[in-house]
């Protein structure tokens, strides 16, 4: 137990009371951290499961091994805070909150997704959380975020945004653009580089001419900052300066997650390629670091939970994928007279 003593020697209650609460706290925060990355990571193994059976057609990018990114960074934000995402998309809306009933049905095209069916798995938004929404066109969520938090400084409110992007989007023109304008007015936005190591099948170092994608910041007048993608305390740590900052007036921050995602850019590339274009013996090296793995031996070692909790969070993860499965295949699809239901807005009346 943890005692704060006061200037004559004795107990202070109402300090232990404050870093007892403090620390009741840190434990639901990092508890929430474990379970969003089970939810992220059991929500793609299905999902690649459902595309390997034939039963959601389509392209599918899993976000399997990159959830301390997604995870850490959220866990900076508010839920009035905004995000903005990339075609590999399930992972960034689960670990702002979202509700993955809509999500997987949404995938599955059914009426009761996020976007009633009509945008699948690279079009998952929810604005009641901040969720502004993903896209399969590289670096086309930054202007979108930079857009947000120019909004939300032209309305004096403190809200941030987090711009995910890969490395391959980081060699876009958008991307640069977004930096830019960002800076020169000091928008509260972080670009978020998920730098998983390869555009498709090309290894970022053969496309980027700087060591770090953080490194391009300077040029911008902004912080930038590498950081252990595999590690979701030190992604949290890192985003909530950045967020700190931010909310505060000073501008944006580069953050450039190294991190790895062990499916291949989308499933079922390999066998369009008919060749493997990275070394096995590199994926276990990677899965050696496994996000889900580190966090939870950390939670045990320092006692923060047991084994049978973490177990615990595991199997109600599970339960609760299960369950949104079992929505997505009961809900109906959109009926064929709303096609065009939402794609359009009203006519303006004068």
């Amino acid at each position: 137990r943890l005692f704060v003593a006061d200037r004559g020697g004795g107990r202070d209650l109402i300090a232990y009371q404050r870093v007892e609460a403090e620390m009741n706290d840190d434990r639901k925060k990092y508890m929430r951290m474990l379970r969003r990355m089970m939810l992220i990571r059991r929500f793609d193994e299905t999902v690649v499961d459902l595309v390997q059976a034939a039963e959601l057609v389509g392209m599918a990018h899993a976000y399997i091994g990159e959830e301390a990114v997604a995870v850490g960074a959220c866990a900076a934000l508010r839920d009035d805070d905004y995000i903005t995402g990339n075609h590999r998309s399930h992972g960034h809306p689960i670990a702002k909150g979202g509700d993955v009933r809509k999500a997987m049905a949404e995938i599955l095209g059914k009426a009761t997704g996020y976007c009633k069916g009509k945008g699948g798995s690279m079009h998952l938004a929810d604005f009641s959380i901040g969720i502004l929404g993903e896209s399969g066109i590289l670096a086309s969520g930054l202007p979108v975020g930079v857009g947000a938090a120019m909004a939300s400084k032209m309305q004096g409110n403190d809200r941030v945004v987090v711009s995910f992007f890969g490395d391959g989007a980081s060699n876009q023109g958008a991307c640069h653009e977004a930096m830019n304008m960002a800076s020169i007015w000091k928008l509260p936005i972080i670009f978020l580089c998920e730098n998983n190591q390869y555009a498709v099948t090309t290894h970022f170092h053969d496309t980027v001419a700087v060591e770090n994608i953080s490194d391009r910041a300077v040029a911008y007048n902004m912080p930038g900052v590498l950081v252990d993608g595999q590690d979701v305390l030190a992604v949290y740590e890192a985003a909530a300066q950045a967020v700190q900052r931010a909310r505060s007036g000073q501008g944006p921050t580069l953050l450039e997650a190294r991190t790895y995602r062990y499916q291949d850019h989308s499933e079922g590339l390999v066998r369009i390629l008919r060749e493997s274009y990275r070394d096995e013996a590199e994926v276990e090296r990677w899965r050696q670091r496994d996000p889900i793995k580190i966090h939870s031996s950390w939670l045990v070692e320092q006692g923060v939970a047991s084994q049978a909790e973490v177990d615990a969070v595991q199997a109600e993860v599970t339960a609760a994928i299960e369950d949104a499965l079992e929505f997505a295949r009961q809900s109906p699809y959109p009926e064929p007279e709303d096609l065009l239901t939402d794609l359009f807005a009203d006519p303006v009346t004068t």
